[in-house]
């Protein structure tokens, strides 16, 4: 039962309680009403909420998100996410609350925070991961009776869309980046010809196991990826990007006579590094002694190769969209290509390579206008 008492800054109610946890005694306590009546209303509902499993804390909203991450984040997704909800903390949410307490975030103020980021000139796109994270964690508040609302909801997402030219390699430039690479160094340009022709992420590529691989029905089972920066051989492998980077893909004959060869190869440095070579790690795409190939490396080498071709600078992902554009010149629909890439939706795809659909569009038409000419001439 609540006690109502008059303090000098208004009624105030007091609620004692004991803790489920750790069954010691607590109180509660809110003051400022104008009337007796209206605290006696407010500790009503506070008993309420409190029967209902519901605690509204004074925990400070940042030191809140760092204890939802740890205890709901480390350990059930990929590195790469984990350490994205934490740099949108430090990054972004704390600069901003501070000090500000959990219970404090109201809808209203929660839009301005996020009309402050695109009024730093942060995309739509980049908005929208960072929402992710405090959306998350506010519906976990709700559900863990910390919250009674989460005050992300219904919100607006502003902030400018990335116009970034889509980077790849044209197909009459393939042959002389592909003569480099070999000329650099025959595991680059395994690695590299890998990616041109399946469209892997590095990373999947760089986790590809021969069990991974049935030459005889010709396909690859892209099921993980490799972290570049793990620690050790145990938290080498994780997840795809996504549920549906998990995918099976044909490969061309091309390929599969690389990788027999590619057998042979490996056997022959299996047996000059013996029993250094990592045998455990069973990788199709690595270095000479059978360990992953280093990110740094595989940086320095494709930076290396564009520049002896006089190509400009561009990302080892590009491979990938070199990969798409072939598809689309060789007459598949979108729909393989969203498949083949392993992406959630078509839209995705379409997005990224509409205007490469229109420019072989426009293409074919201006070919399939020049044969009416020579047919009605």
């Amino acid at each position: 039962m609540a006690s109502i008492k008059k303090q000098t800054t208004g009624w105030e109610y007091r609620i004692r309680y004991k803790d489920p946890i750790t069954q010691k005694f607590k109180e509660k306590s809110q003051r400022g009403f104008d009337t007796k009546k209206e605290a006696q209303i407010a500790a009503v509902a506070a008993e309420r909420r409190m029967a209902e499993g519901y605690e509204q804390t004074d925990l400070p909203l940042i030191d809140y998100l760092e204890q939802f991450v740890q205890e709901y984040k480390v350990g059930t997704v990929r590195r790469n996410t984990l350490l994205q909800h934490q740099n949108n903390i430090s990054n972004h949410i704390k600069p901003y609350y501070q000090a500000m307490m959990l219970k404090e975030v109201k809808p209203i103020g929660y839009q301005k925070f996020l009309n402050h980021l695109a009024d730093q000139g942060y995309s739509k796109s980049t908005i929208q991961i960072i929402h992710n994270t405090m959306n998350g964690a506010l519906e976990k508040a709700v559900i863990l009776g910390k919250l009674e609302k989460n005050p992300c909801k219904g919100v607006t997402i502003k902030g400018g869309v990335k116009t970034k030219s889509l980077k790849y390699i044209e197909s009459e430039d393939i042959p002389a980046f592909l003569q480099n690479a070999h000329q650099y160094g025959y595991i680059y340009w395994i690695f590299y010809k890998v990616l041109i022709e399946t469209g892997m992420r590095k990373g999947e590529a760089a986790a590809l196991t021969w069990d991974d691989i049935d030459l005889k029905a010709g396909t690859i089972n892209i099921c993980k990826t490799l972290d570049f920066s793990a620690e050790d051989e145990a938290t080498l492998f994780g997840d795809t990007k996504t549920f549906n980077s998990q995918r099976t893909i044909k490969i061309s004959q091309s390929i599969i006579s690389d990788l027999k060869q590619h057998i042979k190869y490996q056997n022959q440095n299996k047996l000059a590094w013996k029993g250094s070579y990592k045998h455990k790690l069973n990788l199709v795409l690595c270095r000479d002694d059978g360990n992953f190939m280093p990110k740094s490396s595989l940086f320095n080498s494709f930076s290396r190769i564009l520049k002896r071709i006089g190509h400009p600078p561009m990302p080892i992902h590009s491979l990938r969209h070199t990969h798409a554009v072939l598809l689309l010149e060789a007459g598949n629909d979108m729909k393989y290509v969203q498949e083949r890439l392993g992406h959630g939706s078509i839209t995705i795809t379409s997005d990224v390579y509409s205007h490469i659909s229109k420019k072989i569009e426009e293409s074919s038409m201006e070919k399939y206008e020049a044969h009416m000419r020579s047919i009605l001439e």
